[in-house]
């Protein structure tokens, strides 16, 4: 149906449905540092038999290093052709309910199911997949763009607010300081307590502050990595799992204690940034899981 054809109604709901994508397209991830980080850490756990096929996929320009474009999914969405992919980034849940359902909450502003961060996760597991096996895929998929589409959104959906509250855009319509900065909560999410951390304790050097989250990977957590590489049924991924995780953490940590117009300080930030550090640490792990999964040396690729 083109515009003319279309009544006033009609005209009023595509315009607040493009406001709402608009505030939404706010939505950047964990920011340039912390999908660097998730990938530099995955990097560390992929078997031999994946890092070559990882390479092998990278685009030239990555030099293959696979942390290199695992931003590209936030850069490339501000165009026209890829205004279709914003609504991956993130699943938004029932207000203050503090759970996650496939069934009820994947879908876009227009109801499209299956078009949020856990959905594109499981598209884009199966297209890599699909193609690693003895037989041609019917559909020629750009293994390439799949690539990179899941190591950024197995980044996405380690960020408590992707899996936040539908009233208030996972965070980005709640106001507040960050020490003397106006911004929004999504936001300090996504880089704030990064970027602070670096400042404050990592001489601003990210290779400083993943070397400190592996060494922790190392120590303080290595009884747990197990159980955060593990699918049951064995699935290759299990994003419902994570996405779950996070809305229980949004609601724990990232919404409490940050109303709108609050001023979020020391108290906020030393309380908040083990979690960042630790979900930046799952999100790396699980992906490299997922790809030693789909990469294994039994498989090939398919090739048109």
């Amino acid at each position: 149906m083109g515009f003319r054809r279309m009544g006033w109604h009609e005209l009023l709901w595509i315009g607040r449905v493009l406001v709402l994508m608009l505030l939404v397209h706010g939505v950047i991830g964990w920011g340039k540092e912390g999908h660097y980080a998730v990938c530099k850490i995955a990097e560390g756990y992929l078997t031999e038999d994946a890092l070559a096929t990882v390479k092998e996929l990278l685009p030239d320009s990555a030099k293959g290093e696979l942390a290199s474009v695992c931003s590209w999914p936030d850069d490339i969405k501000w165009y026209y052709n890829w205004h279709w992919s914003s609504s991956l980034h993130y699943v938004d849940t029932p207000d203050f309910k503090c759970n996650y359902k496939y069934w009820r909450d994947c879908h876009d502003l227009a109801g499209h199911k299956n078009s949020c961060v856990t959905g594109a996760i499981f598209n884009y597991t199966r297209q890599l997949f699909s193609a690693y096996q003895d037989y041609k895929p019917k559909l020629k998929y750009n293994l390439t763009e799949a690539l990179m589409f899941l190591a950024h959104f197995m980044g996405d959906v380690h960020q408590p607010l992707h899996v936040g509250f539908t009233g208030d855009l996972g965070g980005n319509t709640i106001t507040v300081h960050w020490y003397r900065r106006k911004t929004n909560l999504h936001h300090v999410w996504d880089t704030m307590i990064i970027d602070s951390a670096l400042k404050t304790f990592y001489g601003s050097d990210l290779a400083i502050m993943i070397q400190a989250i592996q060494r922790n990977i190392t120590d303080a957590w290595s009884n747990d990595i197990p159980s955060w590489e593990y699918c049951g049924h064995h699935h290759t991924v299990c994003p419902n799992l994570y996405a779950s995780e996070s809305v229980r953490l949004a609601c724990k940590f990232a919404y409490r204690n940050a109303t709108p117009g609050s001023t979020l300080e020391d108290d906020y930030f030393l309380s908040r940034l083990p979690i960042v550090e630790k979900r930046l640490a799952q999100g790396g792990i699980r992906l490299a899981a997922v790809l030693n999964r789909i990469f294994t040396s039994e498989v090939k690729i398919a090739r048109a």
